[in-house]
């Protein structure tokens, strides 16, 4: 029996990946990378719903430290940054005027006297419209 001297290896198949494969994969890596960024730009939006109300609650708690202190509700926010000219007894300021804006940086509302109470503070939500769903919806100190 002869050896071959170069012996030959046998054919195999084409190693690699086919187009199909590469396209197959690109799309699900696709699926995948808008499946988390629609979570996590959801989140956010959350996030910043969930701050709102936290918001609403801390500057309802500085309009009443004010009334507690001049024995007057404020006619408007801006009471709490300056003195009105009215307001004795006022020991502020109660706020900062960045903290009269909601976290999508519009201001909140406010209104004296209230429907159910002495007032009403609102955020509208990210719409900025009254009324809406999830994250569009306002939010209302109670």
């Amino acid at each position: 029996m002869r050896r071959n001297r170069y012996p030959t290896r046998p054919r195999s198949a084409q190693g690699g990946f086919s187009l199909i494969e590469i396209i197959l994969v690109v799309v699900l890596i696709g699926g995948i990378v808008a499946f988390a960024a629609t979570r996590i730009l959801g989140g956010g939006d959350r996030a910043k719903a969930n701050l709102a109300k936290a918001q609403v609650q801390t500057l309802a708690e500085k309009i009443h430290q004010f009334e507690m202190d001049t024995g007057t509700l404020p006619n408007s926010l801006d009471d709490l940054v300056t003195q009105p000219g009215d307001a004795s007894g006022w020991l502020g300021p109660y706020a900062k005027t960045a903290e009269l804006k909601d976290p999508w940086n519009k201001p909140f509302e406010y209104r004296m006297p209230g429907e159910s109470q002495a007032f009403d503070l609102i955020s509208l939500g990210k719409d900025g419209q009254s009324g809406g769903e999830s994250v569009d919806a306002d939010i209302v100190y109670e």
